[in-house]
């Protein structure tokens, strides 16, 4: 391959007639790239897995209002009398579950491949979905309890499934692009749930429809993927052998070492001792903890403080998500537009778009704070700024765990969802503790305050600690054991 000079982008390659080649375009992964190909259908189906799984999370949220509080919805269907602590330990008990298969999800996806820990863990939990209106018939609010708790064990392979999946399916020029394209189906999943939970509750089919379409919808789903996922591109046999080249060449180029990913020995200590992964656990916890306080007791608020009813509510407790799902896009393709040009470095990128994620969130919280009763429309605009710009945070410390590791991605990733999901558990609990009246505004002030002053340390952390290079415990020495199989291992 030849050089030849262009102008002041410096030396360009070219090809064997002395053509100039775009290396963004060709050379990037070791092959050109390809058009859409059974990548981008993997990519699909897990835009969908996280759709699935974010509206049977969040199902609750309105679906509580109007097992609260029948007049407001279909007065036909039970109505029980939940005062708001109780309520709140429903929100919260998802993820008392949820954060304690993380760091074994990751490993188990690991070694069995992420397409059966994803697949297991959602069809149990849309089946748990359906029996949830039966639950609460039998057993009141603490048998519905123990059953979010289930659920939550079951999501909890979620998101380190998909990182190994990602990992092992998506170029690492292509991950920005397509891994926010796959994890916008949190933002899509709350969205449909938020925007029809209060429609479906007035309907006819009462509140119970809530948990009978979301969890339908997820045994759908599980058996698209059943048929038509893959853990890895060597277990897809209708992919080109072209495609499947690019994507493994693309992948080896990460690792220095020679052995295969899974005999890696997992370097735990090191990943502790870390100040670039301890800040990331801490960015990850802060963005938890205002993203989860909003999505749990946005329709609290609407109809208690802004005096929303149960459809108005639902539709206004979705619009900030679908700002969330179209910024998301719009930040992407920024990112896309200063990576092609070199405009700035991976890690400035990072902290940048993480800044804008939660430092723009944590101005709209502190004006959110001072909004009144009768200022509704405003209150409504600032609650879309806060959900909207936190779609940055995909492309700061979301695709971080790729940066410094990515034998281990889908490993760190379990950990810093489990640790940012304590603070998922604990939000929610000290509104319940906080709010004792719901419709008092100086109480909702001081939630938002708190989760401002979160927001302003996390991501000074990340600011100050956080890195975008690969760690050196990224390639520890092998494990030798007999009989093993090598495997492509997880990400994102």
């Amino acid at each position: 391959m030849k050089f030849i000079c262009c102008g002041n982008k410096g030396s360009m390659p070219v090809n064997d007639n002395g053509i100039p080649m775009d290396t963004k375009k060709e050379t990037e992964a070791g092959e050109p790239k390809y058009g859409l190909g059974v990548r981008h259908w993997q990519t699909f189906l897990y835009f969908f897995a996280l759709t699935v799984a974010y509206a049977q999370r969040v199902n609750l949220s309105v679906a509580v209002v109007a097992m609260t509080d029948a007049a407001a919805a279909n007065i036909n269907f039970p109505e029980y009398d939940w005062p708001e602590k109780t309520k709140s330990l429903l929100l919260s008990s998802f993820f008392w579950g949820y954060v304690i298969t993380q760091v074994p999800s990751g490993q188990l996806a690991r070694k069995f491949g992420g397409k059966i820990t994803l697949l297991t863990g959602l069809s149990i939990c849309s089946v748990l979905n359906i029996l949830t209106p039966l639950f609460a018939d039998w057993g009141g609010w603490q048998l519905v309890c123990a059953l979010r708790v289930v659920e939550g064990l079951c999501q909890g392979v979620v998101f380190p499934s998909i990182h190994t999946l990602i990992s092992t399916w998506v170029p690492p020029n292509e991950r920005p692009v397509l891994g926010t394209c796959a994890y916008t189906g949190n933002q899509f999943g709350t969205i449909v749930m938020l925007a029809t939970s209060g429609l479906l509750a007035s309907s006819s089919a009462g509140w119970p429809s809530i948990f009978y379409i979301s969890g339908g919808v997820g045994c759908v789903w599980s058996v698209f993927f059943f048929i038509w996922g893959a853990s890895s591109p060597a277990e897809y046999k209708r992919i080109s052998p072209e495609e499947r080249k690019m994507i493994e060449l693309a992948q080896a180029s990460e690792s220095t070492s020679e052995h295969p990913k899974e005999k890696l020995h997992t370097p735990w200590l090191s990943f502790f001792t870390s100040p670039a992964f301890l800040a990331l656990i801490i960015a990850h916890s802060a963005n938890n903890w205002g993203f989860w306080t909003l999505l749990t007791e946005i329709p609290s608020y609407m109809k208690n403080v802004l005096g929303k009813d149960i459809k108005s509510n639902a539709l206004l407790s979705a619009l900030p998500y679908f700002a969330m799902f179209c910024m998301s896009f719009i930040f992407s393709a920024i990112a896309t537009l200063l990576n092609k040009r070199n405009c700035i470095s991976t890690v400035v990128s990072r902290k940048l778009f993480n800044s804008l994620g939660l430092w723009v969130p944590m101005c709209a919280l502190i004006g959110l704070a001072y909004v009144d009763a009768d200022q509704s429309n405003l209150a409504v605009i600032l609650l879309t700024v806060t959900v909207g710009f936190n779609g940055a945070c995909y492309l700061g410390f979301q695709i971080n765990h790729i940066d410094l590791s990515p034998n281990f991605a889908g490993i760190l990733m379990g950990i810093t969802n489990c640790v940012g999901n304590i603070m998922s558990i604990i939000a929610p609990l000290l509104v319940g503790f906080i709010v004792t009246n719901e419709q008092d505004v100086e109480q909702w002030r001081i939630v938002f305050f708190i989760a401002a002053a979160i927001y302003l340390v996390g991501n000074g952390l990340f600011i100050i600690f956080g890195r975008a290079s690969v760690q050196p415990w990224n390639d520890p020495p092998a494990k030798h054991r007999r009989n093993s199989t090598p495997q492509v291992e997880s990400q994102h």
